[in-house]
């Protein structure tokens, strides 16, 4: 029996290696959607500054001016253009953040530390699983091997344990 749960305990390192490999990838296509929204969005700013540098005024001054405008449609889109501003500055500071975490699992941890929700629900949504082939991956596959194997190892060492505690009760018969 004790046999049974060791081949368990094996079974679920071996799942919990795999799904934890994946941690890398998932971070990997993070930092993608990443790139393509700082992209976007340095996009939509340059043409701001364009059309602010073009009217005479900074990205600043075209903002305000649009925000304290009359016409609800163009304050509604200086809202939004202040918003965009602010979420750039946001992204790119995650995106050096990746870029730069050079420690095993790194950007998995700068992942983890302040997502954007936005782009890791549409980065969730696309994810593709992959065999892990870098050290990263192989890394994440290990330590989630260790903590699945070592915790069913622990559990059915305690319930080991506790089936030999128990006294056997044996029941005569007349």
């Amino acid at each position: 029996m004790f046999r049974v749960f060791r081949t368990f305990g094996l079974a679920l390192g071996l799942l919990g290696g795999v799904v934890a490999a994946q941690a890398p990838e998932f971070a990997q296509q993070y930092a993608q959607r990443l790139g393509g929204a700082v992209d976007e969005l340095r996009r939509q700013v340059a043409v701001l500054e364009s059309d602010a540098q073009a009217s005479g005024t900074t990205r600043e001054g075209a903002v305000d001016r649009l925000r304290t405008n009359p016409d609800q449609l163009v304050a509604r889109r200086g809202e939004a253009a202040q918003a965009d501003i602010a979420r750039l500055a946001q992204l790119s500071a995650q995106q050096q953040a990746l870029t730069s975490a050079t420690s095993p699992l790194g950007k998995v941890v700068a992942m983890l530390r302040d997502p954007d929700v936005p782009v890791a629900q549409a980065a969730y949504r696309d994810f593709s699983p992959a065999v892990p082939t870098s050290a990263d991956g192989l890394a994440a596959g290990l330590i989630g091997f260790l903590t699945a194997w070592g915790g069913a190892r622990v559990l059915s060492d305690l319930g080991l344990r506790l089936v030999r505690r128990r006294p056997r009760t044996t029941t005569r018969t007349a």
